[in-house]
């Protein structure tokens, strides 16, 4: 199979195996891919795993064309990838064998030479000429083993991203790339998600037109989206809105209670409700949708003073894989002595930002007329910000909003007849509460002062504390008037017509300009609340929490110059210049500061 003129496929599809790795289900079998690179010189991509060496040769022979290859690279000493090496280096006796200093060790230790006579051992940066291309290696600790490199090829702008972007599934099985990728790299690489965010920093430098893994297809289209989903899943970012109801029943009760929460949760509007039956699931499926939703609720019987096993087992899985930034409910049943709650609490002790949810529903044997109570304050509670945004089951006067306000950051969303628009604002203020009046304040440089003062509308978003670094690049490092802010998304709307944000705001509201002050530099907008929503009871993000928590750490280390004090941005050299605009967030030099 051609990938260019120049790279050629000759990896294997494995239609054997059921296990991969020994646990996970694969019922489409696995790829082993492997790549060779024609120059003047040659170069194989890895070999493949121990069942397949001599289809994986004759493949190579079979390319090459009577050419002998000039090198092996090895980027990664799994043995689905590594196990052909010594073969290799017995076919051909000339080829030089090309890898991380820690995967030459390893050699070693599998094969009992690390083969001193024709090694050449590369790290972060250096290069491989073949001819009329270069190979430049990068390293990829712990993505997910310690010796891991990957490898760009500049002229075809080819990146080689060993166990990166794999997925499980043979090559001559068609299937939907997400689930399968999202299951492979949750089971696989899904502790080491700091390492992956490393990976993707130095990736974002590299101009990328393919992407060729060690497992499943090769990425040649909308790179952006498989970059995006990476990005995603290593930030242990939600990905999709929804609530997993993960449960244990020995007798049925809890699996009832189970079933009456699902019905509660779907008619308050959760978007989606997956249940998983512990016992009998595909436990890695269970694990993939934890990390794909954003809400977990874990429902189990006490069992033996402890919790049933297939919930410790799950609960395992998921911490020793970072599980973070997730909101848990818990609910228990006991005939006598109900302790699973206080037990799967605990087993979290160690995991980053969960919220547990202030209901804990108790359930002594079977559900009664208290533990029904507690699955609809369960359910209200998990639902809040689903209600709130929909128009059947939205409290649109709430203004218990208006206690959100602070000297917090806040998106105010407007629309200028053709599409919407968003910017990132910290200048509100309520003013009066009779009539109730909130101040907003604006740059005029920027494209929303301009649309509001046309339109006389706009919705204010309060942004709560899980509200990631995206949010600010999205609304606050870009202008309006030059690209669209929510494309490719349906937005959800108020009564006003306007955009609200579905995510990280713990409420909005609808503000009709009454009257406006002008500040030279600023505008205020004196508003009315024509709307107000709460959609959750997490707190304001302030501009010190923001600064502290949520804005990104300049690398500024061994660089001479200034960096913006409000998005990063690092400025090489001395003097700044007087005219001076941030390239991203468009501050000037008074927002700058000296390094160091």
């Amino acid at each position: 199979m051609k990938i260019t003129d120049t790279i050629l496929y000759i990896g294997v599809n494995d239609h054997k195996v059921d296990l991969f790795e020994g646990q996970y289900v694969v019922p489409n079998g696995m790829s082993y891919n492997s790549y060779a690179i024609m120059d003047e010189k040659i170069a194989i991509m890895d070999t493949v795993d121990q069942h397949f060496t001599h289809e994986w040769l004759d493949n190579i022979a079979s390319a090459l064309g009577g050419r002998k290859p000039d090198y092996l690279v090895v980027q990664h000493m799994e043995p689905d990838h590594s196990a052909n090496i010594d073969n290799f280096m017995r076919v051909y006796p000339e080829a030089k064998i090309v890898s991380s200093a820690k995967a030459f060790t390893m050699m070693h230790n599998f094969f009992g030479t690390d083969y001193p006579d024709r090694k050449i051992v590369v790290g972060e940066g250096d290069t491989l000429s073949l001819g009329k291309r270069t190979l430049t290696f990068v390293t990829a600790p712990m993505v997910h083993w310690p010796e891991v490199i990957v490898t760009y090829d500049s002229m075809e702008k080819v990146l080689f991203s060993a166990d990166g972007f794999g997925k499980f599934g043979a090559l001559d099985v068609e299937e939907d790339w997400a689930c399968e990728a999202r299951r492979y790299f949750i089971g696989i690489v899904g502790k080491y998600g700091a390492q992956v965010q490393a990976l993707l920093k130095k990736a974002a430098g590299l101009e990328i037109e393919k992407i060729c893994p060690l497992h499943g297809p090769i990425l040649t289209e909308n790179l952006g989206y498989y970059l995006n989903l990476y990005n995603t899943w290593s930030s242990y970012a939600v990905e999709s809105e929804g609530i997993v109801i993960a449960y244990t029943s020995v007798y049925g009760n809890t699996k009832k209670a189970v079933e009456l929460l699902a019905e509660k949760l779907k008619a308050k509007g959760a978007p989606e409700v997956v249940i998983h039956d512990l016992a009998r699931c595909d436990m890695a499926e269970a694990v993939e949708d934890a990390f794909r939703y954003g809400r977990l609720v874990l429902a189990t019987t006490t069992y033996n003073a402890e919790i049933f096993p297939f919930m410790r087992t799950f609960i395992d899985h998921l911490t020793e894989r970072n599980y973070q930034n997730r909101t848990v409910a818990l609910i228990e049943n006991g005939s006598w002595a109900p302790l699973a709650a206080k037990v799967m609490r605990g087993m979290f002790e160690k995991s980053r930002n969960i919220t547990f949810t202030n209901t804990t529903v108790k359930i002594k044997s079977a559900l009664n007329e208290e533990s029904r109570g507690e699955l609809e304050a369960l359910a209200n509670e998990l639902c809040q910000d689903y209600m709130a945004q929909q128009d059947s089951t939205a409290n649109k006067n709430d203004m218990s909003a208006l206690f959100n306000i602070g000297y917090g950051l806040y998106v105010v969303t407007c629309n200028d007849g053709r599409k919407d628009n968003g910017l990132i604002v910290n200048t509100v203020s309520q003013v009066t509460s009779t009539p109730n009046r909130i101040t907003v304040t604006i740059n005029k440089q920027n494209y929303s002062h301009h649309v509001i003062r046309q339109t006389g509308v706009m919705n204010l978003n309060c942004l709560s504390t899980d509200a990631p670094f995206k949010v600010f690049e999205a609304f606050g490092f870009r202008s309006g008037r030059t690209v669209d802010k929510f494309e490719g998304c349906t937005p959800l709307r108020s009564d006003n017509g306007l955009v609200f944000l579905p995510r990280f705001i713990n409420s909005f509201m609808s503000l009709k300009v009454e009257d406006y002050v002008d500040f030279g530099t600023h505008g205020m907008f004196v508003c009315s609340v024509t709307e107000a929503r709460v959609l959750s009871d997490k707190e304001t993000m302030t501009y010190t929490y923001y600064q502290q928590n949520v804005k990104p750490k300049p690398e500024t280390e061994g660089k001479k110059g200034y960096v913006c004090k409000v998005c990063g941005y690092v400025y090489e050299g001395d003097p700044l210049p007087e005219d001076f605009v941030c390239p991203l967030c468009k501050h000037g030099p008074v927002d700058f500061e000296p390094i160091g």
